[in-house]
């Protein structure tokens, strides 16, 4: 979640950086008696001596069997994700120069894949939420499925993005994935062909003669003209309440989640609060935008599928409005990354602080909890049956 100057690099799953292995930005490279060593220039010598990585390397380089074909920077690459990965935190990550152009064409809303959106929860890689009319609603998945398997890749000890990568390719490949859903036997395997993946940040259409349906997928960087495109219709058709469906929706950038929220509360209304760590002054986001529809009765569904930036804008709406959220408990992708591209065109992408919706709650981990609980079931999803839509809109016809 993110500034416009900045939008392209901030998102809510929003993102700075902390350490740069190329020496020069914290730690410096020096030779003592012949040997390399690192000292950081943050702490104390004591604190840190990166001797022990030299001679690992030194012995890498003198013995290991295959030393005439060593991928130098490949090494640096690991040394950097293991170091990262130690944090056991999902969202901070390092990306190599490949991984951070798949990351940018995400956020831009088109890339080559199946269709899905993935996260860990309780340490298990799960699909958070599946885009419509993709190779991967097609296959069959469904949000909340586990992914125990990529190909031949166990998935227990990947990163989202190394399993992003492993899911992602080109368009007309295979990639088979193992999944196990709650209400299954068994595993199963399931085999998807990539393909070439447009999404649609926005839709919306009228129901019941005057109510506004819209659909957000995602708060991608294109979401801000679709909905201001969708916001226009709206405002020229007969609509006079609105259903704002976040469902299976992933998140994305933050200032898009505040700019929508302008549309639906006061100016100056508090969206969401960056609560950093230590003493550092927690950062305030506030609606700006033109509060057309602040007087539109509402309702919001919401799911465990709903994550980051749609969270922010669904508890916004909730505090400040008294909007009642419809469905089921959201997924809880509360903190806040920060990224910044390094010299080589990787980047480090690194959790810096958790959000807090406007009266002080925690996201992370915690998630909404809807003011009215309505359930999926397996039933349900094999009929293409939608109880929260129909309660949403049951709830709004009467609300004056």
């Amino acid at each position: 979640m993110w500034d416009n100057k900045n939008r392209k690099f901030i998102l809510i799953i929003v993102i700075g950086i902390v350490f740069l292995i190329t020496f020069n930005l914290g730690f410096s490279l020096g030779e003592t008696n012949g040997e390399k060593k690192i000292v950081c220039k943050t702490c104390s010598p004591e604190d840190v001596d990166f001797s022990l990585f030299w001679e690992v390397w030194n012995k890498i380089e003198k013995e290991f069997i295959n030393g005439d074909a060593l991928k130098k920077q490949e090494m640096i690459y690991g040394a950097i994700s293991g170091m990262v990965k130690s944090l056991d935190d999902p969202y901070t990550v390092f990306l190599k120069p490949e991984d951070n152009k798949k990351f940018l064409e995400d956020v831009s809303g088109s890339f080559e894949g199946i269709g899905i959106e993935i996260g860990i929860k309780k340490k298990q890689l799960q699909v958070i939420s599946v885009l419509e009319g993709t190779p991967a609603e097609k296959a069959g998945l469904r949000s909340g499925d586990k992914i125990i398997k990529i190909n031949d890749n166990l998935t227990s000890d990947l990163t989202i993005d190394e399993a992003v990568s492993l899911i992602r390719g080109k368009k007309g490949t295979e990639v088979s994935l193992s999944i196990f859903r709650d209400d299954w036997d068994s595993i199963k395997e399931i085999k998807i062909i990539r393909d070439r993946i447009n999404i649609p940040s926005i839709k919306w259409e009228l129901k019941e003669g005057d109510i506004a349906y819209i659909k957000i997928n995602q708060f991608s960087a294109k979401s801000d003209y679709d909905f201001l495109k969708t916001a226009i219709e709206i405002l020229n058709s007969p609509a006079k309440k609105i259903i704002l469906d976040l469902r299976n929706n992933p998140g994305g950038y933050l200032e898009v989640a505040v700019d929508m929220a302008g549309w639906f509360l006061k100016k100056g209304d508090t969206v969401v609060i960056e609560d950093f760590k230590n003493d550092k002054e927690d950062v305030v986001y506030k609606a700006k935008g033109n509060s057309k529809f602040l007087n539109y009765p509402i309702v919001v569904l919401i799911n465990n599928s709903s994550a980051s930036a749609a969270e922010i804008l669904a508890a916004a709406l909730q505090e400040n409005r008294n909007i009642k959220l419809i469905g089921e408990k959201s997924f809880g992708k509360g903190s806040v990354q920060k990224i910044e591209e390094l010299s080589d065109k990787s980047a480090l992408k690194i959790t810096v602080a958790n959000w807090l919706t406007p009266k002080g709650k925690v996201i992370s981990k915690e998630g909404l909890t809807p003011d009215i609980k309505v359930e999926m079931t397996e039933e349900d999803y094999q009929n293409k049956r939608d109880p929260q839509l129909d309660k949403a809109i049951e709830i709004i016809k009467n609300i004056m």
